[in-house]
C-alpha cells in the first residue's frame, strides 16, 4: 500500500472523456498518470503514445503509458455521477463500514494513511466538516491504508483528539483498490443514493464551494 503517493492538490471534477474518431496526441500534453499521481499539471514532451476508446494520449515516459492501459479508468476525468464501488472497512472499535451501514447518509471517503504528510494536514479540516455537518446526515469517514495498522492508528487517532469516524482498510479486498485509488489522500464525496458526485486527489475537500455542495446534498430528499 506505501506505493501509494502522497501529492499536492489536485481536484477532479471533469466528466470523463468517451469515445469518437481518432485524435493524435501533441508533441506536449499534460501526462495524465503524472496528474494523479504526482499533481503535476504542466504539459510536458510526449515519450510514449497510447489509444483508447478511439483517442491517442500522450505520455512523459513509456512507464506511464504502460500503467495507463493497466487502468485508463483511474486516470481519465471521471464521470458524475456514478455507482460507488462496493467496500467494507473496519473502524477502531471493529465494526463493520460499508455501502449497506451508510445507506441513506451523505459520505466523504477520505482515503489516508499515518505516514502520509498532506493527510495529516488535512484531517483537522474534516473534523471540521464532521463537527459542522454530521448531525445533518453527513458521514465523514477517514480509511486509513496503514499496513497491519491498527494499533498505530488508534494511537494516532487518540493523540490528536480526531471524533470523526476512522477506519482501517483491509489488506486482503482493500477499498483503496476498488476505488482505483493511486495517490492519497484521496477523497470521495456520495450521495444519499450512493452514487460519486465528486473526488479529490492530494488534499481534503475544503472551501465555501464543498460547503454549498454539501449543504444541497443534505437538503435533498
Amino acid at each position: 500500500m506505501r506505493t501509494l503517493l502522497a501529492v499536492l492538490l489536485v481536484a477532479v471534477l471533469t466528466p470523463a472523456l468517451s469515445g469518437g474518431s481518432v485524435a493524435a496526441a501533441p508533441a506536449k500534453a499534460v501526462c495524465l498518470v503524472c496528474k494523479v499521481t504526482k499533481g503535476e499539471a504542466e504539459e510536458e514532451p510526449v515519450k510514449a503514445v497510447r489509444q483508447h476508446e478511439g483517442k491517442e494520449y500522450g505520455f512523459c515516459s513509456e512507464k506511464c503509458a504502460k500503467a495507463f492501459l493497466e487502468d485508463p479508468a483511474a486516470y481519465l476525468p471521471p464521470a458524475f455521477p456514478r455507482v460507488a464501488p462496493a467496500f467494507e472497512l473496519k473502524d477502531l472499535s471493529g465494526n463493520l463500514v460499508s455501502n449497506e451501514s451508510l445507506k441513506g447518509k451523505v459520505v466523504l471517503l477520505d482515503f489516508w494513511a499515518t505516514w502520509c504528510v498532506p493527510c495529516r494536514k488535512s484531517m483537522p479540516e474534516l473534523q471540521a466538516l464532521h463537527d459542522k455537518f454530521g448531525s445533518r446526515g453527513l458521514s465523514v469517514i477517514g480509511a486509513s491504508i496503514d499496513e497491519n495498522g491498527l494499533a498505530k492508528v488508534k494511537k494516532f487517532v487518540a493523540a490528536r483528539k480526531f471524533t470523526y469516524p476512522i477506519a482501517v482498510d483491509s489488506e486482503r479486498n482493500p477499498a483503496w483498490d476498488a476505488f482505483r485509488v493511486k495517490a492519497i489522500p484521496a477523497a470521495y464525496l456520495m450521495n444519499r443514493e450512493g452514487q460519486i458526485v465528486a473526488q479529490w486527489t492530494g488534499a481534503a475537500p475544503t472551501g465555501k464551494d464543498l460547503e454549498v455542495r454539501l449543504e444541497e446534498l443534505l437538503s435533498a430528499d
